[in-house]
């Protein structure tokens, strides 16, 4: 592994955890105080309205990949003009399915807000704006993607984390609005929140013209390209399909069959699982453009240490995060949020745990992206997904309760993740077998013996009646989990010669 490389990756790393400590705090903050501010229904609206076009923006993931992955190939094979004629035929791409969204959106999402959307009468009229107002938020960020793109390629993840921490701290302004605003706050909320897009879309795109000049650019179209694109992409449509049905999709479903206070819940048990998956998705941002551009250049094996070490790290920083919110997920959105609408803790406990699973799934996928051979994946993982919506329609139907989605998803990482990568793996990237149980192996042994101490302690305390705060129950249980992983991950989750070269780096910064 070159030591510039290196570098690169632990500065870009470095960058993203400060921006994601920075907006995680900030997030969570600011989500306690909208809840307050909107109120459980209400909160459950917007999130539910979002819901509506945010599925019909599953185009826009589809093609989001696609142009990411072209711009960091390009630019990893040294050619300019393919890189200009790249991001150009991007934009317009991106355009032109912003402009789909759109119509998609007011027609279909209207026809669900009017007919199936479970809401009081008297806030049909806020939801109905909220809903034009997202519509347009979205064709901002549709168009602001191949610009998001240039900056990941590039690796100028400085200025990505500088104005993801300008953005959450305009979102905290919104707070305080909110407050001393008299007009309708659900309203009020879309609004604020779409006139920071714009200003952070604007700011990307100077910044974008002003440093790559392969942005610099008129709207144009390469055909050659669009088929390379749209023939990648369009293997992931069907990939984007499953992921909006299964996101904002079942936020649609929940809508249709329980309150919006359920709606709700799921929002922040997502939200607070999100912000724990910063710190795994900070990690890989940085290792990614590596593992694609090394495979570029030719550096096959390089390209698979990377991402094979990468996968197993990753999984140590979710088991981090994992483990004090399953044993402390009650206390923690007790002081998190005055109201806890019901299911927000089941929903939580499970879907950290999916997220354990997921990490496998989304580490291994990076292969297939960098070699560009995602059809396989693209027939069988999304197909798993695609079953799950309806499935959990019809438990839905069938008087099941809503935690039974959250079930399902775990079974569906499970497979995905131990199973359907691995093999594609194998099968199309020429990994050995060995080489993915040398990632389960390790991370397997440090799941169990991490899980022992907090576990047990658990159990000493409720049978013999000891009784904790909620701000003692969180410190504690999250300490010892901590320590029971870090233990854990030194002595079962590290070779020798890993630990050697974390003592030595541990010296020398020492010594300075």
């Amino acid at each position: 592994m070159p030591r510039n490389n290196d570098k690169i990756i632990a500065k870009n790393t470095l960058f993203l955890y400060f921006r994601m400590m920075f907006t995680m705090v900030i997030s969570l903050y600011t989500s306690r105080v909208i809840l307050q501010a909107l109120g459980v229904d209400d909160f459950g609206v917007y999130q539910a309205v979002g819901g509506i076009v945010g599925f019909m923006s599953f185009l826009n993931s589809a093609f989001a990949s696609g142009s990411s992955r072209f711009l960091t190939y390009a630019m990893g094979e040294g050619n300019f003009e393919k890189l200009k004629r790249t991001f150009s035929t991007n934009l317009f791409i991106h355009v032109v399915i912003g402009l789909v969204v759109v119509l998609l959106a007011e027609i279909l999402g209207t026809w669900y807000l009017e007919h199936k959307m479970v809401i009081s009468e008297e806030r049909f009229f806020a939801a109905k704006c909220v809903f034009h107002i997202s519509v347009f938020t979205a064709f901002i960020n549709i168009t602001q993607v191949p610009y998001n793109a240039a900056i990941m390629a590039h690796e100028k993840m400085s200025v990505y984390a500088y104005t993801s921490i300008v953005e959450v701290l305009l979102k905290l302004a919104i707070c305080y609005m909110l407050y001393i605003g008299s007009f309708d706050k659900l309203i009020m909320y879309a609004v604020l929140l779409c006139v920071i897009h714009v200003g952070v879309m604007l700011f990307y795109r100077f910044y974008c013209m002003k440093n790559f000049a392969e942005t610099k650019t008129r709207l144009s179209l390469d055909k050659s390209l669009v088929k390379q694109i749209g023939a990648f992409s369009g293997w992931s449509f069907v990939a984007s399909t499953s992921i909006a049905l299964n996101s904002q999709g079942i936020l649609l479903l929940l809508n249709m069959f329980f309150s919006p206070a359920v709606v709700a819940a799921r929002a922040i048990s997502l939200q607070v699982n999100s912000a724990a998956n910063q710190f795994v998705n900070s990690f890989r941002a940085a290792a990614n453009p590596q593992i694609t551009k090394r495979y570029a250049a030719g550096d096959k094996e390089g390209s698979k240490k990377l991402l094979l070490q990468s996968t197993i790290f990753s999984y140590y920083l979710m088991l981090m995060m994992a483990l004090p919110i399953v044993f402390s997920a009650k206390p923690l959105l007790e002081l998190w949020l005055s109201i806890v609408p019901e299911y927000t803790v089941i929903f939580l406990q499970l879907i950290v745990i999916q997220s354990l699973c997921q990490v496998f799934d989304t580490s291994f996928y990076q292969a297939l992206y960098a070699k560009g051979q995602i059809k396989e994946n693209a027939m069988i993982s999304p197909s798993l997904g695609l079953i799950r919506f309806p499935l959990t329609y019809l438990l839905f139907r069938c008087g099941f309760s809503p935690v039974a989605l959250s079930w399902l998803s775990i079974l569906n990482y499970a497979l995905l993740g131990f199973l359907i990568k691995p093999v594609l793996l194998v099968k199309i990237c020429e990994y050995e077998v060995k080489d993915i149980l040398k990632v389960f192996a390790p991370c397997i042994r440090v799941t169990i013996f991490a899980c022992l101490l907090p576990f047990l302690l658990k159990i000493i305390c409720e049978t013999y009646g000891r009784t904790f705060s909620n701000v003692e129950h969180l410190l504690f249980f999250s300490m010892v989990s901590l320590l029971g992983v870090l233990g854990s991950v030194w002595i079962l989750g590290l070779d020798k010669s890993m630990r050697e070269k974390f003592l030595i780096i541990v010296k020398r910064r020492l010594k300075k």
